[in-house]
């Protein structure tokens, strides 16, 4: 990959990792709720369900969406369906106490890896690297290269959304100002369905 491709998809990566969609949402909003200790898997979850992806993708399964135009769509609304649903347990979800620790919390590693199937931000960053970015150059080095930088972005993003949630714990104190912040974040998280359903 030449120096001038790796810095334009070094510049598409952080930019669409950094920029608010989906994961970065729930992972503010976790941040808020649960503190950044306990989100860590689910931030783990998505630098690693991501960068497999990307690598999966790379490696020859866009050819299968390529033959069953049909999986997509049905990926597209799934997504669409548990977007909708996470959006309703963030909207009632408030403060977490420690008494209430071990009835709920934050995402796990698997679900938010598994998460990346089925999110529609995700599908569009993981086409447009490799049909934009890995046809240049040896094919597998490109692959292994934007595996890398991926999960490196997705680590970063994760990071400073959570660190940013954790933050604006001190400001919303109260069970009711928690209630409110996360009533926003799901009206935006519902907000970033629109290019799904704009696309139909």
């Amino acid at each position: 990959m030449s120096q001038q491709l790796l810095i334009a998809f070094v510049t598409f990566a952080f930019v669409m990792s950094f920029t608010p969609g989906p994961n970065n949402i729930m992972l503010l909003s976790s941040g808020v709720t649960y503190g950044f200790r306990r989100t860590v898997p689910h931030m783990m979850g998505v630098s690693f369900g991501f960068a497999f992806m990307v690598g999966a993708v790379g490696v020859g399964l866009a050819t299968v969406f390529i033959t069953y135009p049909v999986l997509q769509e049905v990926l597209k609304y799934l997504g669409a369906a548990y977007l909708i649903y996470l959006a309703v347990a963030i909207a009632f979800s408030g403060s977490t106490r420690p008494e209430e620790a071990t009835l709920r919390g934050p995402m796990s590693f698997w679900g938010a890896a598994l998460f990346q199937w089925v999110n529609a931000k995700g599908w569009v960053m993981v086409i447009s690297t490799i049909t934009a970015y890995a046809a240049i150059a040896r094919f597998p080095a490109n692959v292994a290269l934007q595996v890398a930088i991926s999960f490196v972005m997705a680590i970063g993003s994760t990071i400073t959304w959570t660190l940013f949630g954790t933050a604006l714990r001190p400001l919303l104190s109260s069970e009711r100002a928690v209630r409110g912040f996360n009533i926003v974040m799901a009206v935006l998280l519902l907000a970033s369905l629109y290019p799904v359903f704009m696309d139909a």
